[in-house]
């Protein structure tokens, strides 16, 4: 009887087996144009209806739905329709009956973009699933990659079902030669795949992308998504897929350009040829992306590399529409907010008011996101904090997953006048044992900022946080004793950072390093370059080791790779031995083979470090000192954040002094002067109108020194009525400030004795480096600097940076009254 059962579908199955061409109904079906005729023939043939009649309907609709703009109607009207729920019941019945193929695309079409309205945890999905799993061993590669995506739409990623799908690939993979499957598997099963799997599918990947026009941008989203998910920044892959969107770069839309931008942005590679070709195609269809998904990833993906006119109608756009946007919207739009450094209040405050309605839709790694960006941002709302901290607090005490409780708390612990209670201390100190050296660094950091930021809090539970701290302390140096995987341990220190891991961690972790060094190897190069980087620490018997595996694979270093080889060596100054300047030869050799190949501002770092390791290859200066290459370069800068311009701007002065200092045979000017004095131009402002207000530059001394050794500003005294004194020599001429030279003997270092009810003011321009990165209060050093230099006897007038570049002080008379406010109203 069972045989029987399992043979009566089978038979169906073929005797049902039709064309098109002999199917009636399929014919009419296919020629439906609107959803009201598929569904009318559906009721008039409900008796009728084969799965392969149910899967055609389905298929048909999702086209109609795919077309549309007005999804949510659209999709509320078809999914509502009688008829189309009885298509999902006889789907649903007819499951045994569908082919492997028919049964894969039906799932497929029914997950797709959720057009359709119907929900993954559907009992029609769960039955596609279940069935799928049933048959998977008997699926083809192509029905197991469509599979597979299916899965991972359902956010099934690391489930069991998808380990088995990662078998199947681990054992079939030497023989696929689909270039269309090998992507799109790659992306699903990353999360499940061991480190061998995963260097076998990069070799096949490299392998396919050999031929680029065999693949499509679609597949190379899928290669790229795959480096993404498994945090590798491979750069040979990259650049394949790379060249695949700059082909297509015309055809892609705005969700692709947007997706391909975030995909490099997690991975950190800057490709300046496609970001230029992404924000001419983004500004050529902006009136196009005219509903709330759209825009917000035309938004994302534009303003933070678009010119002041675009980003203010960008801006303008995002004010209109902003009450439309759904969670994951606003979110994408606040990131772009911080990546653009934006200050406008207006859309900030917008923002807000959205995000108090979504707060309870975003997921623990969302809100971490999101509130970092909101932080930055600087948003004063004390409503929203309230609110937030109570549902984090309640999310907290509810959370069951290790890294939901690391980083709510460490959210908690950002907040304004947060404080930590003893459930929050329990919910810590369940988990530590299960922590990895990531999560201990989180929650110690979290717990000192509870301690320094919160005194009346440290009085009250000062014993509770040094418990907590000691439990996390022991921890953390169990595991690095424990440790006897260097790459595990890598991955752990990958993200480490902080006053806490410098002061307590680090030298156990050296150690630690130090007896795996033996594990050194060419596939964990970089990670180990990066990390000593981070930390500065130097240990030549871990350079060493590391110089001695490079040379074995020199021949491997790609491109970028060198600069990020020599690193460590120039930063930490390790130059001198013999096998060392060895591999600096070997290293900059190799990378010489491809200078035309570099992207411009990595060939200026590049540069850089080579001057810092004393190395001065003709080839590559020549490259660099170009006018068509720094045309180039300039071009490219124009799409980077205002950060990375100011690194490579100040990355080429310095090589450019360099160079001129050290190889004047080559003959490269300097021609950073205008440049170096731009640097200036804040302090020599503020040194002019400080001039006007009080006379003339002789009542203003620069770059001051007390004698203790604080250094101010600007220097001036105003007598007891208010008026300025002025600086003169001996002579009693007027002091020419660009030839002062202030030795202890010179009159114009500092009066010993001021005339009576005198009193002398500093002025201090005051950076964000001089206020806490999440509000405007003063750190520590700001403000110990402040209360010497009043025992001293002055009267402080600090500049912050966020009211000398606000929109109230955007004229030379707003500038000029500030400054008389300050000094003489204050003094």
């Amino acid at each position: 009887m069972l045989c029987l059962r399992r043979f009566y579908p089978f038979a169906l199955r073929c005797c049902q087996c039709r064309t098109v061409s002999s199917d009636p109904l399929l014919s009419q079906l296919s020629n439906c144009t609107h959803e009201d005729e598929v569904f009318d023939l559906v009721g008039k043939n409900k008796t009728k209806l084969s799965e392969k009649h149910v899967g055609s309907a389905i298929d048909i609709l999702w086209q109609f739905q795919e077309k549309k703009h007005n999804f949510p109607r659209n999709s509320d009207y078809v999914k509502n329709h009688s008829h189309f729920i009885m298509l999902n019941n006889l789907a649903e019945n007819k499951i045994s009956y569908m082919d492997n193929e028919a049964l894969i695309h039906m799932l497929y079409n029914i997950l797709r973009s959720a057009v359709l309205g119907v929900e993954a945890h559907d009992s029609l999905v769960r039955e596609l699933v279940v069935e799928g799993w049933r048959r998977l061993d008997g699926l083809s590669l192509a029905a197991l990659s469509k599979f597979a995506l299916c899965l991972h739409k359902q956010k099934l990623v690391k489930s069991p079902l998808m380990g088995q799908i990662a078998e199947i690939v681990n054992k079939n993979l030497d023989s696929m030669q689909d270039t269309r499957v090998l992507p799109v598997l790659m992306s699903s099963i990353s999360s499940v795949i061991s480190k061998n799997l995963q260097n076998r599918l990069m070799q096949k990947a490299e392998g396919a992308l050999e031929n680029i026009e065999l693949v499509s941008s679609d597949h190379a989203m899928h290669f790229v998504q795959f480096l993404r998910n498994i945090k590798l920044q491979h750069h040979p892959l990259l650049d394949k897929c790379n060249r695949v969107f700059l082909r297509d770069a015309k055809q892609l839309d705005v969700e692709e350009l947007s997706t391909i931008l975030q995909l490099y942005h997690s991975l950190r590679f800057n490709n300046s040829a496609f970001r230029l070709v992404a924000k001419q195609r983004l500004m050529a269809i902006m009136d196009e992306c005219n509903n709330p998904l759209s825009f917000t990833q035309l938004f994302a993906a534009l303003a933070p590399m678009a010119g002041p006119a675009v980003r203010e109608q960008l801006i303008e756009t995002a004010l209109l529409i902003a009450d439309e946007f759904d969670h994951l919207q606003t979110l994408a739009v606040v990131e772009a907010l911080k990546e653009m450094k934006y200050r406008n209040s207006q859309l900030i405050k917008k923002i807000t008011d959205v995000l108090h309605k979504h707060l309870d839709m975003y997921r623990s790694t969302e809100l971490a996101r999101l509130l970092r960006s909101i932080v930055f941002l600087q948003v004063h709302d004390p409503d929203f904090y309230s609110k937030l901290q109570k549902w984090l607090i309640r999310r907290l005490q509810e959370s069951v997953t290790l890294t939901d409780i690391c980083i709510l708390t460490h959210l908690v612990s950002i907040l304004p006048s947060s404080h930590m209670d003893e459930a929050i201390a329990a919910r810590i100190d369940g988990i530590l044992p299960q922590c990895n050296l990531n999560y201990l660094n989180f929650f110690a950091t979290a717990i000192t900022k509870w301690v320094r930021h919160n005194q009346s809090n440290q009085r009250r539970g000062s014993g509770l946080h040094g418990i907590l701290l000691q439990k996390i302390k022991y921890h953390a140096f169990q595991r690095l004793q424990q440790a006897n995987d260097l790459d595990h341990l890598l991955e752990e220190l990958k993200f480490l950072a902080g006053e806490w891991f410098e002061e307590i961690l680090l030298e156990q972790t050296m150690v630690t390093l130090q007896r795996l060094v033996d594990q050194i190897a060419w596939k964990n190069m970089l990670l180990y370059s990066s990390f000593i980087v981070k930390t500065n620490y130097l240990c030549p018997l871990l350079l060493d080791k590391m110089a001695a595996v490079a040379m074995e694979h020199v021949d491997k270093i790609y491109k970028s790779e060198a600069y990020l080889l020599l690193l460590p060596f120039a930063r930490l100054h390790y130059i001198d031995p013999p096998h060392v300047q060895e591999f600096f030869e070997a290293c900059i050799g190799q990378s010489s083979k491809h200078i035309s190949r570099f992207e411009p501002h990595l060939l200026v770092l590049l540069g850089y470090i080579c001057a810092l390791i004393e190395h001065f290859p003709a080839d590559l200066i020549k490259a660099i000192f170009n006018i068509k290459f720094l045309a180039k370069l300039d071009t490219q800068l124009e799409i980077f954040t205002s950060a990375l311009c100011r690194k490579v701007h100040t990355r080429l002065m310095e090589l450019n002094r360099a160079v001129c200092l050290e190889c004047p045979d080559l003959q490269i000017p300097w021609f950073h002067e205008q440049y170096c004095q731009q640097l200036m131009a804040l302090h020599q402002q503020i040194h002019r109108l400080l001039g006007e207000i009080l006379g003339g530059s002789h009542f203003v001394r620069v770059s001051v020194f007390t004698s203790y050794y604080h250094e101010i500003d600007f220097e001036c005294v105003l007598d007891r009525n208010k008026k300025p004194l002025p600086y003169v020599d001996e002579n009693g001429a007027r002091a020419d400030l660009k030839n002062v030279h202030w030795s202890q003997e010179s009159p114009l270092l500092e009066r010993k004795e001021l005339p009576p009810g005198a009193q002398r003011i500093a002025v201090e321009f005051l950076d964000s480096s001089a206020f806490c990165s999440n509000s405007n209060t003063p750190t520590g050093e700001t403000a110990i600097k402040k209360r010497h230099l009043e025992i001293l006897g002055y009267h402080v007038v600090q500049i912050p940076h966020f009211e000398w570049n606000s929109m109230e002080l955007s004229s030379k008379d707003a500038w000029i009254e500030y400054l008389k406010k300050k000094i003489f109203e204050r003094a």
